[in-house]
C-alpha cells in the first residue's frame, strides 16, 4: 500500500533535482526556495526510510535507491500527466480520438446504441468505428490503429497478447429473403440446394459453422460465396435466393423490420462468446473508460 504521507510535491521535487542534477536550479524552475526544497527532499527520504540523492560541490547525484524510485516517479507523473492531458481534450476544445474496430455484428447490432451513449458521455470526443474480420481487427489491435476492439472470442493462438472481457454471448443464424421456400419447411440439409453465402476462412465463426454442420450431417456446399460483408449480405440475400450463415447480431434491424427471416434451426451449438479486447500493457485513457460505460449502459437498456 502507498504510503499516505508521501504527496505530490515530493514526487515533483524529487524528479526535478535529478533532472537538474543540483538543488538550486530544481528550485529555481519549481519557484521554490532552496531551503524548502531540501526540506521537501528530506521528508521524502524520511518516509522511505532510504537515502535518495547524495550531494557535493559537484552537485547531486542518486544512490541506488535513488535510481529505482526515479523510475517509477517519473512512470507516475507521465501517467498523470497524460490523463490530464486526456480530460483537458474531453473537457474542452481538443477533440479526443478513439478508434474502435468491430465485427459486422457488433457494428450493426451494439454499436449505434453505444456510439449515442459515448456521445453523451464524451461530446467533444471523436469516435471512428473500423469493421472488419476478426484477425483484421486484432492484428490493427496488436499494432497500435486500434484503441479497442468488441468481437468474437477466438482461437487462442488469434488472441495471443490480448486481453478479453465478456460482454454478452452470440450465435449463429441461417437467414434467407422472406418467403424464401425454406421459410415454410425448413430444413437444414436441403440447404445445398441453394446458393449460400458462408463465412470466410479466418472468420471467427468460420469453424463453429464448419463443426455445426459437420455434426448436422451436412455436406460439401458448392454454390457457395464465402464473406463476412454485412453491407453484400443484406443486399445479395434479399435479392436471391441464397442462405447466409452469420452471426445473429449483423441482421437483427434486418429481421426485425421483416426485410430477412431466420430459419427456425437449433445453433445453441454456435453459441460464444463477445468482448471487448485490449492490449493488456496499454493505460487506459478517459475516452476509453467513457466508451466502456457506454458499452455498459447499452447492453442494460
Amino acid at each position: 500500500m502507498i504510503d499516505r504521507r508521501i504527496k505530490f510535491r515530493h514526487i515533483q521535487c524529487f524528479t526535478e533535482i535529478a533532472r537538474q542534477g543540483s538543488l538550486k536550479r530544481a528550485a529555481e524552475t519549481l519557484h521554490l526556495t532552496q531551503p524548502a526544497i531540501s526540506k521537501t527532499l528530506k521528508e521524502l527520504e524520511d518516509i522511505l526510510a532510504a537515502p535518495l540523492l547524495t550531494r557535493s560541490r559537484a552537485g547531486v547525484a542518486l544512490t541506488p535507491q535513488g535510481e529505482v524510485f526515479l523510475h517509477f516517479a517519473r512512470s507516475s507523473l507521465a501517467a498523470l500527466q497524460q490523463g490530464l492531458n486526456e480530460v483537458d481534450e474531453i473537457g474542452q476544445s481538443a477533440r479526443a480520438r478513439l478508434r474502435v474496430g468491430a465485427l459486422p455484428s457488433v457494428a450493426a447490432w451494439l454499436m449505434p446504441p453505444v456510439a449515442r451513449a459515448f456521445a453523451t458521455l464524451a461530446p467533444q470526443a471523436v469516435l471512428e468505428i473500423i469493421d472488419g474480420p476478426h484477425g483484421y481487427l486484432t492484428d490493427r489491435l496488436r499494432l497500435g490503429a486500434l484503441d479497442l476492439v468488441i468481437g468474437r472470442l477466438g482461437p487462442p493462438e488469434m488472441m495471443q497478447g490480448l486481453s478479453f472481457t465478456q460482454l454478452y454471448a452470440e450465435e449463429v443464424a441461417f437467414v434467407t429473403r422472406a418467403n424464401h421456400p425454406l421459410t415454410r419447411a425448413p430444413d437444414l440439409h436441403r440447404i445445398a440446394d441453394y446458393p449460400v453465402i458462408y463465412p470466410s476462412t479466418g472468420s471467427a465463426i468460420r469453424p463453429l459453422v464448419d463443426r455445426y454442420l459437420a455434426e448436422n450431417g451436412v455436406g460439401d456446399l458448392p454454390r457457395r460465396i464465402e464473406t463476412v460483408s454485412g453491407a453484400f449480405g443484406r443486399v445479395h440475400t434479399r435479392q436471391s435466393d441464397c442462405v447466409w450463415i452469420i452471426s445473429a447480431g449483423v441482421v437483427t434491424n434486418e429481421i426485425a423490420d421483416g426485410h430477412l427471416t431466420r430459419l427456425s434451426f437449433d445453433t445453441a451449438i454456435t453459441q460464444g462468446p463477445v468482448g471487448l479486447m485490449t492490449r493488456p500493457e496499454a493505460q487506459p485513457t478517459p475516452a476509453q473508460e467513457f466508451f466502456r460505460l457506454a458499452v455498459s449502459r447499452a447492453l442494460a437498456a
